[in-house]
């Protein structure tokens, strides 16, 4: 399984992936589900994936084989806006599954994926949007700034709790480390290195994007502190006091 997010936020957006593909007692594959397209001063686009490996990755290569050297509309490099290539990629998204789901579904293989995709184009604010197996998606909003994909329900109390679209890319970056750290501490099917970017509004370039592996002293802090802290406030909780008595 996979667990990936993507904010935008009033300063910018926030992508994370994990790398995690199979989980067993003898058995871990890694693969990065992570891809950023750039062309300086002009867009940068980054892409996430959960699901299906193999459709996940050749959907992505299909845009890509399809944009280079193409400054068409039929291109990510060619379109004036972040709708069209959240487009693009569900037309590739739904060209793969009628090519290889017939295939797999005999194999009862799951043919389910989902994609995060979001960015800024030269002209445009940053946009984000969740395309979905369908091909169909939605896009993020002033309301709904941040989306979850693949092994979400662990690592969502505190993006809720904590994320608005005010929320200051820092401290975005550090709640989605926060999210990530409760879900694999819960699920064993989502794991480490965490490929992370931070896009500042209207840079036009990419910016902060790291690789955090297990040894990684931030991702250590937050790990420690974090875990501690909630057992701290735990304890401080005030103790139920219900009175039982009959009047």
């Amino acid at each position: 399984m996979s667990y990936c997010i993507a904010m935008a936020l009033d300063e910018g957006m926030i992508f994370a992936s994990d790398s995690r593909t199979n989980a067993g007692v003898d058995h871990i594959g890694r693969f990065c589900k992570m891809r950023v397209f750039e062309r300086p001063r002009d867009r940068v686009i980054t892409i996430v994936s959960a699901g299906n490996l193999s459709i996940t990755q050749n959907a992505i290569n299909l845009l890509e084989l399809r944009s280079k050297g193409n400054n068409s509309s039929r291109s990510m490099f060619g379109t004036d806006t972040m709708f069209d290539v959240a487009s693009l990629l569900g037309d590739c998204v739904r060209e793969v599954r009628r090519r290889d789901g017939p295939y797999l579904i005999q194999g009862n293989v799951d043919t389910q994926v989902s994609f995060l995709i979001g960015g800024q184009i030269r002209k445009e604010q940053p946009r984000l949007f969740n395309v979905y197996a369908e091909g169909n998606f939605i896009e993020a909003t002033v309301d709904t700034p941040y989306f979850q994909i693949g092994e979400t329900k662990y690592g969502k109390p505190i993006l809720d709790r904590v994320i608005t679209s005010h929320t200051s890319l820092m401290e975005g970056a550090k709640c989605t480390l926060v999210s990530f750290d409760s879900t694999m501490r819960s699920n064993i099917s989502v794991g480490p290195p965490i490929d992370l970017l931070v896009y500042e509004r209207d840079a036009l370039k990419v910016g902060v994007q790291r690789r955090i592996d297990e040894a990684d002293p931030y991702f250590n802090r937050i790990h420690t502190e974090w875990g501690e802290g909630v057992k701290r406030l735990f304890s401080q909780l005030p103790n139920p006091n219900w009175d039982d008595s009959r009047s």
